[in-house]
Order: C-alpha cells, then sequence, then structure tokens
C-alpha cells in the first residue's frame, strides 16, 4: 500500500461552528464518501433540532470558506457520546480530527463532563490509532454492531475525573 504523507493543516485553518440545515448538501456528501452505511438527512435533521442534547457542528475550512467535515455529540449530564464524526477525504491525515476531538474535549470538560465514549469498527485502524493517541480505552465489545459489512463495535472511552 502507498501511503501519502500529507502535511499537518494548521489549527487557525480550520473552525467549529454549529451545524444548520443550509449545511446538510456538504455534510451528507461528505458522509456518504465516508461511511458504507452513511445517516440518512432526516438522521441530521435530528440532530440539529435536539441542541442541548445533541451537539452538531461542521468543521470550516476558513480560506474558502468552506464545510470538510463534521462532528455530533451527545451530552447528557456528565457523559458525552461521540455519535458520528467524518473529515472530507481531501483532507485526511492533515490532523484535523486529532485537532477537533481535542478540542471537543477541552469544552465538554469545562461543561463539567466526566466522561466520553464512542464506538468503532475495528477495522478502521486509522479511527483506532487517533483514538489510542488521545487517551481512549477499549472498554468492551458491542456484538454485531455495525451492518453492511456486519462488524462488531468497539467501546472506547475516556475518563476525565
Amino acid at each position: 500500500m502507498n501511503v501519502i504523507k500529507k502535511a499537518k493543516l494548521p489549527q487557525d485553518f480550520f473552525y467549529l461552528r454549529r451545524m444548520e440545515e443550509d449545511d446538510l448538501p456538504d455534510v451528507l456528501k461528505i458522509e456518504n464518501l465516508s461511511y458504507s452505511k452513511p445517516w440518512h438527512v432526516s438522521s441530521f435533521k435530528g440532530e440539529i433540532d435536539n441542541y442541548p442534547i445533541s451537539n452538531a457542528y461542521v468543521i470550516v475550512y476558513r480560506p474558502l470558506n468552506k464545510v470538510i467535515g463534521y462532528i455530533i455529540y451527545w451530552h447528557v449530564e456528565k457523559e458525552i457520546q461521540i455519535s458520528n464524526i467524518a473529515v472530507s477525504p481531501d483532507f485526511r491525515m492533515m490532523g484535523i480530527a486529532e485537532a477537533v476531538i481535542r478540542q471537543v474535549i477541552v469544552q465538554i470538560k469545562r461543561e463539567g463532563a466526566e466522561f466520553v465514549l464512542l464506538e468503532v469498527r475495528p477495522s478502521n485502524y486509522a479511527a483506532l490509532s487517533l483514538y489510542n493517541k488521545l487517551g481512549f480505552k477499549v472498554l468492551g465489545i458491542r456484538r454485531n454492531y455495525y451492518s453492511d459489512p456486519r462488524e462488531d463495535a468497539m467501546l472506547m472511552g475516556k475518563s476525565f475525573a
């Protein structure tokens, strides 16, 4: 496999803002390029409408004012569940997902969160490497969690307490 090393994108080249319905064409394009079983537009609309429990943000590339990714997490009392994150293929391997998750962790800790959870496919080596780097630990397995293709999910978490 030929791996192309991309340069890290400086953090001041992108920012997070709340997802809006006008962002959904860009979000859906990224979603469809990222997942074998993508979310439907109604799922994203539901996340936007379910604020403040659901926190849906887009990642905007500042020089072009272009949506290049998104993150959605749920904040229920002291627990956070990252439910979806994706970066456009043209902007992957530049440290964007890492910077976004780090930024979210700083924010949720400020808001009193004590624990963050997520699920990941065992075959998603890039995501596993990132979550390990950020200090997430495997807490368990959710059998047959994913479909298309059928796969277990690794439940990972990180405690702040």
